[in-house]
């Protein structure tokens, strides 16, 4: 009897237990289950959507399709000359040059629905026969009717009554870096060819030493061989710039920058040469240079940027309207001068007569003056830089007649004793009195100069 009631009462102890665990564990498991089972909660942490933000458009085809027919294939014929002899005999008795023709090929950009022609210079050069053909295959002749080489633009007209397909020109100095833009050309003989960049740089100098003053827009747009002269377009196929040149492994093959000439440039001019028959440069009157931290270093200043005005042209706008000399312009109207190339490509855009807001440090303190531009007093001839030979200068020289010549890039020259301050006194024989004698001569046919120094010696050069 004992051993059963103490049987019973294991079995009712273990039973209870069994239970109560149960209990435990399953209200530990509904727990579980609920934690879980909750939703969990998304927390942005750091970014924000936007909906306010779309992709950049890059679909080319309707700038391609307004620009493709009004970019020309331009065939250039020139007359060169070789004297190299066909035989032993022609080598021993000295035979004369021969004439040989020359063909050189390149693009330009139909502006006017009258045919004419924005192209660069150098395409053209002593063309004696220009041909274009046009994107449908037709030839026509074109004519020269003027060229500025200084900024390798040069303006020709297809002689037909036909309409043609033209691009309008854009404002290039409202361009950004980074914006894309297509290259419409004939490279390799291959015509209407479109590629496409962005704009990797603007007032771009590629020689900081030579006397070209160029502000080119810097693309990454594939330009080779024969596209000089072809169209640089946004995205809206209006033109921003004529290309140019291109870094080159000296191949003549792109390795991934080209350059133009900006659509403000080129425009000026077309219109000068088309309203006046020549260029209207416009000028401050100031002399100097773009500064970096090396010119700054040496001038003893701290900015880094603008340009140093180092000194003014007499009867200029910049010196008659209160810029001094140590002054660094930063600003002319809403445009930024930074460097060298920001001035020249600004004021390339201008036409004498024209007045501009310059904005200039003095002592740190920053002052707007308003400032006249005015025709530049100089012409380039033959690598010499001139101008109208002044009164007080005849009259310390004795003499009626000359230019002054203000600076000798020509190295021939430079190496037989020319330098600044001398004056031209004749070309072949011809007296020069006056800049306009001097631009009625070709310096292609120059054989003989003769110059005035400024101890009143005559210098006579004969050339071959």
């Amino acid at each position: 009897m004992k051993s059963i009631l103490k049987t019973s009462t294991i079995a009712f102890i273990t039973s209870f237990v069994a239970v109560w665990a149960f209990n435990r564990v399953q209200k530990n498991l509904d727990a579980t289950q609920i934690t879980y089972t909750a939703t969990p909660q998304v927390v942005n942490t750091n970014f924000t959507p936007s909906t306010t933000v779309s992709a950049i458009s890059t679909d080319f085809t309707m700038a391609a399709e307004k620009t493709i027919d009004a970019v020309v294939h331009i065939t250039n014929t020139s007359v060169g000359k070789t004297r190299q002899p066909n035989s032993i005999w022609e080598y021993f008795y000295n035979t004369p040059s021969r004439e040989y023709p020359r063909i050189g090929m390149g693009s330009g950009v139909i502006v006017s629905p009258d045919g004419y022609i924005i192209t660069n210079y150098h395409v053209i050069e002593n063309a004696t026969e220009i041909e274009v053909t046009t994107n449908n295959n037709k030839i026509y002749e074109a004519e020269l009717i003027g060229a500025d080489s200084s900024a390798d633009i040069a303006v020709l007209r297809i002689n037909s009554e036909e309409v043609f397909p033209h691009v309008r020109f854009a404002d290039s100095d409202l361009t950004r870096i980074g914006e894309w833009v297509l290259a419409v050309g004939n490279p390799y003989n291959l015509n209407s060819t479109v590629t496409a960049g962005i704009i990797s740089a603007k007032s771009r100098d590629l020689n900081s030493y030579d006397s070209n003053n160029q502000s080119f827009i810097q693309t990454d747009a594939a330009v080779n061989s024969g596209n000089s002269g072809g169209a640089l377009v946004n995205l809206d196929g209006d033109l921003i710039g004529i290309n140019t040149a291109i870094t080159s492994n000296g191949m003549g093959t792109f390795i991934g920058y080209s350059f133009a000439v900006p659509s403000n440039m080129a425009r000026k001019i077309y219109e000068d040469i088309i309203e006046f028959g020549n260029v209207q440069k416009a000028l401050l009157g100031v002399t100097g240079n773009g500064l970096n931290a090396r010119i700054a270093e040496e001038l003893g200043i701290e900015e880094t940027e603008g340009f140093y005005v180092a000194g003014l042209e007499e009867s200029m706008g910049a010196k008659e309207a209160g810029i001094q000399e140590e002054d660094i312009i930063v600003k002319i109207n809403d445009a930024p001068i930074r460097k060298f190339a920001d001035l020249t490509g600004y004021l390339g855009s201008k036409r004498p007569g024209d007045r501009v807001n310059v904005t200039f440090l003095r002592k740190g303190e920053e002052q707007t003056l308003s400032v006249e531009l005015k025709r530049t007093p100089f012409v380039n001839y033959y690598g010499m830089r001139l101008r109208e030979l002044s009164k007080k200068e005849a009259n310390k020289l004795d003499l009626n007649e000359g230019v002054h010549v203000s600076a000798v890039q020509n190295g021939r020259l430079y190496r037989r004793g020319v330098q600044e301050g001398d004056v031209l006194l004749s070309v072949n024989g011809n007296d020069i009195s006056s800049i306009d004698d001097v631009l009625k001569l070709e310096e292609d046919s120059i054989y003989e100069l003769e110059f005035m120094n400024q101890d009143k010696e005559r210098m006579r050069f004969i050339f071959e």
